[in-house]
Parts: C-alpha cells; structure tokens; sequence
C-alpha cells in the first residue's frame, strides 16, 4: 500500500518506506493524488528536487537527532517527531544527511515523465535563507501601540494600522484599514473588534483611535497586541507562523533555579526562562507588562495559581533560589520604594494600596513567605505580591530572566511559554533568544524550562469535511490549518488523514472538534453552502419536561405557589439540619466551593423550600409553596459520575401541620395521572416509617405500583427551628419520573 507523508514545513519532504531510486515529480503527479508534495503552508511544490539526497542503503538510516545520534523511526509518530525535531531546532547546513527526496515506488512510469518546471535544483542554502525569511507587511505596525484595557480585551490605535493593498488595483497602498474592513477580518479570524461609542469618545476624545478586540478566555496567545498581528499575518498567509525553540546558554552552562524544600509550605512549583538579547521600545515595554497583568487575571486567576516576575538579568547572579521564609527575615527595597523594608511592613503598606492589597490575602496567614534572591542574597521579588527594585526591567534592559512560581504546575508552564515566545520576536535573532533555565526540584531532579514541546493531533478529513458541511482535499484543509498556525501534513493510505503538529501556543486546542472549528474558520463561515439536511427531524418537547409543566400548572391551580430555589447549597442545608450524616448523604461535592452557602449540589428539594419560607415569614399565612426541579446524585455508573432526576416538593407552612393539604394536593396529583389509590401493582398507598427529617410517627413513604417514591408527613420540630421557622409545617416529595412511565 502507498503511504505517503507531506511535510507542511518550510523543508518538505515525501517518504516512500521501501523504495530506493531518486525520481522527480511532474505537476501530473502532484494533480492526480497519488502523490503529494507539501510546501510551507501548503503550497504545492512544483520546482524542488533536493541536491542532497540519501544512497541507495534506504530511507531511514541517515535521520539523525541534533546530537549526531541515530532516531527512531520504527513508528509514524516516532518519524513524524524525528523530522520535525530536525527540522525545527537544528541548523540545517549541519545536518545534510537529514535531507530527503522523491524515491520511486510502483507506479506507472507516465506519471512521473519529465516535465521541464523540475530543472530548478533548490539547493541547502537556498532552503536556510527561505526557512529564515519573513514577509513584512505594514499590518505589523499593529504592535507599534498597546492601550492598557480588561484582561480580555486588546486595544488598537487605529492610527497604526495600515495595509498594503498594492497588489489590488481598486486600493491605494498602504491606505489605513478602516473599522468596517478590520471588523471583516477579525470575523473571520474568530475575534469580536468593538468601536468606541459617542460617550467614551466625549469622556474620552483620544479613544476615538482606538479599537477594542474581545479575545476568548482560552486564547492566551493573542492577549497581546503582538500574538493578535502575528495571528493576524499568519492567517492572511503574509507570513509564516515561526518555529520556537530554546537556545544553549551564552556561557555554556545553563541558568539554575533551586527550589527548596521550605516552598512545600505555601507555592511549591516555580518555572523560569531567559530572553536573550531584547530589544524594548516604550510601546513594546508597556506591553510586555500589559500582557503580564492580562494573565494574572486570566490564567493565573489572580495570581493564586501562579505569579509572574521579571527582572534585569544583567543587574543579577545565578544560581537563583526559591525559598520560603518568616515575613520578619525577608528585608528587601521593593519595587518603586527608596527604602528597604520587612515583608510584614510591606503587607502593611500594601494594604491600603488599591492594585496590591487584592493579593495581600493569598499569602498573608502563612507562617512563612515565599522569596527569591540570588547567589549574593539580592532579593529577586516576593511572589506574588512585589518584586525588588534591584532588578526592574528598563527600556535599557537587554537580557530578561523571567520566573513564574506557582500551586499549579501545568498553568506555570502555560504562562512561561506564553511570554516568551510571544516576546521572543524583539531579541536578535527574531524568534531565537529564548535560553532555558534549569530548575532544581526539592528532591534533587532537574528540569529544563521552557518545555517548548510541540504535540501531534490527527483529524480525519472525510469526517471533518462532513460536520463542517464542504468537501476539500488533504492538501486544501492542510493549508487552512496552517493559516491558524497549526502546522499540517497529509497522511495517505486506505483512508485519509491530515496530522497536526500543536506548538505550545495552541493551548485551546483539547480535542479533534477545535481543530475542525479551525478549519470551518479559516474556510470561512460564509463560504459554506446553506443545505437542507439530509434527514427530517420534528422538534418536540421532552416527555419529562412536558409532564412537569403540566403538574405545575395544576399544583398552582390547587392554591400553592411556585418557587425556584439554587441547584446548590450548604452541606448543613442537605445534612445537619434535616437530622441526617453528610457521611450517609449521597450528594455530589464543589471542590473548591466560594462560600459555605455553595458546597454541594442540592439532593432535596425541601431545604430550598424551607430558606424560602424564613425569608418571607411576615407574609400572611399560610404559605404553601412547591418546587419541581432537578436534584443530583451520585452515580459511578454514569460517564461523570453523577445523575440528575426530577422530584417534585410542596409544603404548608400554617399555624398547624395541616397534613391533610399535603395529603389532598397528593392526592390530586395521582388522580390528574389517573393512578387510583390502592395497593398492588396498579396503584399507589402511603406506609408508616421513620425518617429524622420528620416527627416520629407522623411520617410515610409514598409507594408507586410496590416501589417507594418518596414521602410525606409533618416535618420535625428541630428541622422546622434549624431553619429558623417558628411555625409548623407538613410537606411531600416525591420523584416524578416513575410517574411518567406510569403514564
């Protein structure tokens, strides 16, 4: 079977397994399908043939790592892998081995004749200078200007916008791009632009240049205005999407951050990187710390998770230590103060101060703080309050060294590579001055930030042609990926495939679905032809719904008002004050719930009923409220663990009990689905039992055709005092569901 892969890089490559003669490709070949030849972005290649090629001894034995080693290649992923590896972080002239070509496999020999277009032999060099190369385009001026906004949200001077419409007769070149113009692009890039109204603009007349971007909560790449242009660029094909890697360090020995053991105690993970020789203008400056503060809103979930500090390396001397200490032993000059001071007088001054004193809490009852300093002691920042004046970073700063101490590990590592690949355009070389940083874990082992790692997704282009509603090729949906910055190639075998290569900056890519989002949004929305489908589908009601509507309207009809009470509540609400053990109460847990009134999903109806009613106690009586809503349940059974049902739960809340509301309003709901009042597998009975929840003796379980459904009585006067109600009640519940499948 013919298995071929096409590299969507800017050095392509087609392999054939088990063939041996060099060939070269006529535009027939790379038109029929049998094969495909890849170019960066998709573009098909109609005029390489590689001057390095491998010796007749096969394919896979000259694929080397950047070590000189042998790779493994026994697997396509393996494969896939090894070349990219090569091909993204390692310098191509060195490795001329690496270098493949075409290889003849059985096919008819008209399908690769000669054809004169393949005389052009593209040599190394000339491969290195067109990987190294990127288009300008006057769109970049976008990162000339950043305006301070929410943490979602960029904001663009659209008096640094321009586009080169040269190549279109109807524009002029560089004509400024209009809002209407911008706002189509962003559409179709999947981004919301929002033009200032007449009240920002009179408050305000500078925002009148200024344009906002509404950015997803999960696009952390595009919160500067640096990854939104290179989004931007890349998408409209006018440059390449780079390639990140790290660099060995100037000195020949790698940065260390040690992270001692005392951190356990309050932020246990830190990360780190360098960014070599950088650049900073005022306007590239500001946004470096705009980005910063976008993540700690975002990302960071205001720095709880993570905090990020940056500081002049030039002003500083490795090894650096993460430690945690008393607040009395950390004395340092913090940033923008003349003097130095404790930690404990540092929370103080902080806490009347409007930015700081949000975070003073995250740390503030520690009995240790977590600090960093150097080799000679100089206090780096105290995360994640301040950093130290020592080392703040300047528009004169040249080597940033860049740490982010967390209590997530994975959202440390997301926020690192974030930063610097998205400021690593402003070192020299571009793209090239990101050093890694080791870090010394508490138990002795060492890591190498950043990570950089790029992953591979597979999406089947049949599938994928189908949920979106078009039908594109491989090599078609390869280069639309590629417009998304989603490095593709096409796998051909039985069926077809095209494999993705997810840099570290597609963090919102989690499943196959996001990658055919991308490809419906770089196809373009309008483009897809509007179809009837291919099934007729009568939309209805839910049976269950339609069912609790119905009781609703006549449980209302029998004098009982409804109430609407929150899915959640307090584990005293579902427990303690229905007389029952949380321990014994199947109920479904918040992990990290915000208040004491919002710890679990709710397993009764009854307690929402009753806090109701102590919130309207000087309301004439009686109150007779009910409530058909869902609860939640444990399930291991189910997919996530956990089952919503429908109940049904009324109460009288009078001078006495009044059971016999209750009773009748039960009554009256069995008799509306005509199920009579009797024993035996056709009807329904209450039976006498005990339940903590109600007063002994006065309570029953409502049977359905010989199952319990529920129960009713008079509640217990400790239940009724919990709930801060100084009145009687009576009350039922019961599930709905068995009575629809009674119906």
């Amino acid at each position: 079977m013919l298995k071929t892969i096409v590299f969507i890089s800017s050095f392509a490559a087609v392999f054939i397994p088990g063939c041996r003669k060099r060939v070269g490709l006529s535009r027939d070949l790379l038109l029929n399908g049998s094969l495909t030849l890849g170019h960066t972005y998709g573009t098909a290649i109609e005029e390489t043939v590689f001057e390095k090629c491998l010796s007749s001894s096969g394919v896979f034995s000259a694929l080397v790592d950047p070590m000189g080693n042998s790779v493994d290649v026994s697997t396509l992923e393996s494969l896939l892998f090894a070349v990219t590896s090569i091909l993204s972080n390692a310098d191509i002239c060195t490795y001329k081995d690496a270098y493949v070509s075409c290889i003849k496999t059985d096919l008819p020999t008209s399908s690769y004749a000669a054809d004169a277009r393949l005389k052009n032999v593209i040599n190394v060099t000339k491969f290195e200078s067109e990987i190294n190369s990127i288009c300008s385009m006057n769109i970049s001026n976008l990162i000339s200007a950043v305006q301070g906004c929410e943490s979602n949200l960029v904001t663009i001077k659209t008096s640094c916008i321009t586009v080169d419409y040269s190549s279109d007769a109807n524009f002029c070149a560089h004509r400024r791009i209009t809002f209407e113009e911008f706002d189509e692009l962003c559409f179709e890039f999947g981004v919301e632009p929002e033009e200032p109204d007449e009240k920002e603009i009179a408050e305000n007349p500078d925002s009148a240049l200024e344009w906002k971007v509404e950015i997803g909560a999960n696009r952390y790449d595009l919160l500067c205005l640096e990854g939104l242009a290179r989004g931007l660029l890349v998408f409209l094909e006018k440059i390449k999407a780079p390639i990140y890697k790290s660099i060995p360090a100037w000195t020949g020995k790698s940065a260390k951050l040690r992270i001692l053991p005392s951190t356990a105690k309050v932020r246990p993970f830190a990360v780190a990187a360098i960014l070599r020789n950088i650049t900073f203008t005022p306007e590239s400056y500001k946004s470096f710390i705009d980005l910063q503060d976008k993540l700690h809103q975002n990302l960071c979930r205001r720095r709880t998770l993570v905090a990020i500090g940056t500081h002049d390396l030039d002003t500083i001397k490795g090894p650096f230590f993460y430690d945690a200490k008393p607040p009395s032993k950390i004395k340092f000059k913090a940033l923008n103060q003349t003097q130095e001071m404790t930690a404990c007088q540092l929370m103080e001054l902080y806490s009347n101060e409007s930015h700081l004193k949000q975070y003073l809490p995250i740390i503030q009852d520690k009995p240790v703080y977590p600090v960093i300093y150097d080799s000679n002691g100089v206090v780096l920042s105290m995360p994640p309050i301040i950093n130290g004046e020592h080392s703040k970073i300047t528009l004169n700063t040249r080597n940033v060294f860049i740490e982010c101490t967390a209590t997530d590990l994975n959202k440390a590592k997301i926020t690192l590579d974030t930063i610097v690949t998205m400021f690593s355009q402003y070192c020299s070389p571009k793209y090239e001055g990101i050093e890694s940083v080791e870090v010394v874990n508490p138990c002795g082992t060492s890591v190498m930030y950043p990570e950089l790692h790029y992953r591979l997704e597979e999406i089947d282009v049949s599938e994928t042609n189908q949920k979106i509603g078009i039908c594109i090729p491989p090599g078609e949906m390869a280069r639309l990926l590629t417009k998304m910055c989603l490095f593709s190639l096409s796998l051909y075998s039985i069926n077809v495939h095209v494999h993705i290569f997810l840099s570290l900056t597609t963090i919102h890519v989690i499943h196959a679905c996001d990658i055919m989002e991308d490809v419906a949004i770089a196809y373009g929305y309008n483009h897809i032809t509007k179809t009837i489908p291919q099934t007729n589908c009568i939309g209805n009601q839910y049976p269950i719904n339609k069912l609790s509507d119905l009781l609703r309207q006549e449980i209302a009809a029998a004098g009982f008002t409804e109430v609407l009470t929150f899915a959640l509540c307090s584990r005293d609400d579902v427990a303690d004050k229905l007389g029952k053990n949380i321990k014994n109460v199947n109920a479904v847990h918040i992990a990290n719930p915000k208040t004491l009134e919002f710890q679990v999903a709710r397993t009764t109806l009854l307690p929402g009923i009753l806090k109701t009613i102590s919130k309207n106690k000087n309301m004439p009586l009686p109150l007779k409220l009910f409530e058909i809503s869902d609860i939640v349940m444990c399930d291991p059974k189910k997919d996530v663990g956990a089952r919503n049902e429908r109940w049904m739960c009324a109460v009288n809340y009078n001078k006495s009990s009044g059971f016999e509301i209750v009773k009748g309003l039960l009554d009256r709901v069995m008799q509306l689905m005509e199920i009579p009042f009797q024993k035996g597998n056709d009807g329904y009975y209450i039976e006498a039992c005990d339940d903590p929840t109600y007063f002994q003796g006065r309570c029953a379980t409502v049977i359905l055709r010989g199952k319990p459904i529920g129960k009713i009585g008079v509640l217990h006067p400790d239940v009724v005092t919990k709930f801060d109600l100084n009145n009687p009640c009576s009350a039922f519940e019961i599930s709905v569901e068995p009575l629809l499948r009674s119906s």
